[in-house]
């Protein structure tokens, strides 16, 4: 059992955002579980939210991801 906790060092230039404290960190201050990132710039770090709901937006819309069928893909046989 370690003693002490490895801490991954922050980069200069490097940009999160903290899902646990909704706020923008240069370098990991908080675990990967609980951040996006990294960005190269603090400006994209604090719109992570909207990309996020972007990308989800465009994923759920997105044909290619549907297990429906639709008009190039027959549907499963019984």
């Amino acid at each position: 059992m370690a003693l002490f906790k490895k801490r991954t060092a922050g980069k200069p230039g490097e940009w999160y955002y903290c899902l646990q404290h909704k706020k923008v960190e240069e370098g990991p201050e908080c675990p990967a579980k609980d951040r996006f990132g990294p960005y190269g710039s603090r400006e994209a770090a604090s719109h992570a939210m909207e990309t996020a709901q972007e990308r989800n937006l465009e994923w759920e819309t997105d044909p290619r991801w549907h297990d429906t069928p639709g008009p190039e893909r027959p549907n499963p046989e019984p």
